[in-house]
């Protein structure tokens, strides 16, 4: 899908800014590692990273070569997740455009690669975008009972203003797709921006439907058999810039209460909003969506958690819960797409976040929002637990814990203060580090003293509402070799940003302003995965 800035999105797939890249390396990373092979585990690049300079990420999802963008909606099949997302084989070629590559995970921690699934340019409609798979279990389509349905967007002719959902199946488990022919299951109606179509079961009228991305309207259609659609309705918000991503789920809230949530990737900068996943809380009634609040909330308020989908939370057996959701995004901006050390150091140039479980919760005056928190099943790969107990702080304290990969948490409390908060990937001079915590009446993230892709200075520090009158606050903040999210208190506000410390600053730091405070039962957990 094209970009939401002047520059276009397709132009960015193609491998231009390795020169960019290197000039983010510190001296210390200088000697590349071994680039992995296309299909290699975590664990075999996390030896091959062993002999040389790596910023590939130790615990959170990357692409094993070249690119990748979007996250496509994983779909549950015989037992575990199938994950598919945007991948260009080409990229360092220079060559533009995006097949759907796969990894299958039952954790949601580990993945394993199984390579591309639906090719790019196999029929004269060129690659693929974003779009959506389905398990088609009642036959609709008539391809199989089970058979997996992907409705994508494509842009026949090359360019990008001409955009129409195509459909392609799959008859063995969702591994290989064919197309079904090369016309669209829903044309262009004439408009420019026409894609991303997001595929539900609406179980309570025996139809399925679509959310479609069109401009600054949100596009719902109906199908019985997911080749033939009808537009029904729309739902309209501008002063985001272009739609893009949607999403339309319905959950239980902790109160019982039952919401629909629409949401969609947005881009708010322009108007000091996040540049993530905007959502509404309200009702569906098959057609129509009616949000409670005209504003959106945002799932995450840093820079670089876009393209984001949210997916079924089922257990071992397949059963799904209805009081939770798990989500996963793009850590990655098109303002600066191009530019990261994995593409010298690693060969590659694309990572995840953490897959969020997220829940519904009713907040104080009767609204509801969405609380996330890092899925449960890193806990069973972590390597090491480092428990610093409580520490209290008036100034600066260096740690004595060291390591570029981990997680740690902390409650800090205190009765007066300004601010308070860590400093993560400190340098040995302590003149590099990214900064997290509280200040007056904000919670904050701020990459400003490291090395990140931001050049234009704009983005660096990214704020959400706090009371400081609490007296306490919790923060879990996951650190890989590239990106930082933080979760606050009960993960109603969460911050992702980009970053890249150079490899030899490994400290940590806790910090107070204005006034003393404890950092109540401070843990660090390293993973392997």
């Amino acid at each position: 899908m094209p970009g939401t800035s002047g520059i276009s999105r397709r132009s960015l797939f193609a491998g231009s800014a390795a020169g960019t890249a290197a000039a983010l390396l510190p001296t210390a990373a200088a000697t590349a590692a071994p680039e992995p092979k296309p299909g290699a585990t975590a664990k075999s690049r996390t030896k091959s990273a062993a002999s040389g300079a790596s910023y590939r990420a130790a615990y959170h999802f990357t692409v094993p070569d070249q690119w990748k963008n979007d996250p496509q909606r994983p779909v549950w099949i015989d037992g575990e997740y199938h994950y598919y997302y945007l991948y260009n084989a080409d990229y360092f070629t220079g060559a533009v455009g995006t097949a759907w590559r796969l990894a299958t995970t039952k954790d949601l921690v580990s993945f394993a690669d199984r390579g591309v699934a639906v090719p790019k340019d196999t029929t004269p409609n060129g690659d693929l975008w974003s779009g959506s798979a389905v398990v088609d279990t009642g036959n609709s389509a008539g391809f199989g009972a089970g058979a997996v349905v992907v409705i994508v967007t494509m842009s026949p002719g090359g360019g990008t203003d001409h955009q129409e959902q195509f459909l392609y199946y799959s008859t063995d488990g969702g591994l290989t797709f064919d197309n079904y022919g090369t016309d669209p299951v829903l044309p262009n109606p004439g408009v420019a921006d026409f894609r991303d179509p997001k595929v539900i079961r609406d179980e309570d009228r025996g139809r399925w439907m679509m959310a479609l991305a069109e401009n600054d309207k949100i596009g719902f259609y109906h199908s019985d058999d997911l080749k033939s659609w009808t537009y029904v309705n729309g739902f309209v918000h501008d002063g985001i810039g272009v739609l893009e991503c949607p999403d339309l789920f319905r959950i239980t809230a902790d109160d019982g209460t039952v919401k629909w949530v629409l949401g969609a990737s947005a881009n708010g900068k322009s108007s000091g909003l996040p540049n993530t996943y905007a959502y509404w809380t309200g009702s569906f009634d098959g057609s129509a969506f009616t949000a409670e609040a005209s504003d959106p909330q945002w799932l995450d308020h840093g820079w670089d958690w876009y393209a984001a989908v949210t997916f079924e939370k089922r257990d071992a057996s397949g059963a799904v819960d209805a009081a939770a959701r798990y989500a996963i995004g793009w850590v990655n901006d098109w303002d600066y797409a191009d530019t990261t050390p994995t593409i010298d150091c690693d060969g590659f140039n694309g990572t995840d976040s953490i897959v969020r479980e997220i829940t519904l919760k009713k907040a104080s005056d009767n609204t509801y929002y969405l609380a996330s928190k890092p899925v449960a099943g890193l806990d069973s790969h972590v390597s090491r637990t480092v428990n610093l107990g409580d520490v209290t702080v008036d100034g600066t304290k260096v740690l004595d814990y060291t390591g570029i990969s981990y997680e740690v948490t902390t409650e800090i409390t205190w009765s007066r203060l300004t601010g308070a908060g860590l400093q993560l990937r400190r340098s040995p001079d302590g003149g590099r580090h990214i900064d997290a915590g509280i200040y007056a009446n904000y919670v904050f993230l701020n990459r400003r003293n490291t090395v990140n892709a931001d050049t234009s200075g704009k983005w660096q520090e990214s704020h959400t509402p706090f009371d400081p009158s609490a007296g306490t606050v919790k923060l879990r903040i996951l650190v890989d070799r590239t990106s930082v999210e933080m979760f606050v208190d009960d993960g109603r506000y969460v911050h992702t940003s980009q970053v890249f410390p150079y490899l030899l600053d490994t400290r940590l730091a806790l910090f107070t302003i204005g006034g003393s405070a404890v950092f109540h039962n401070t843990v660090v957990r390293e993973f392997s995965v």
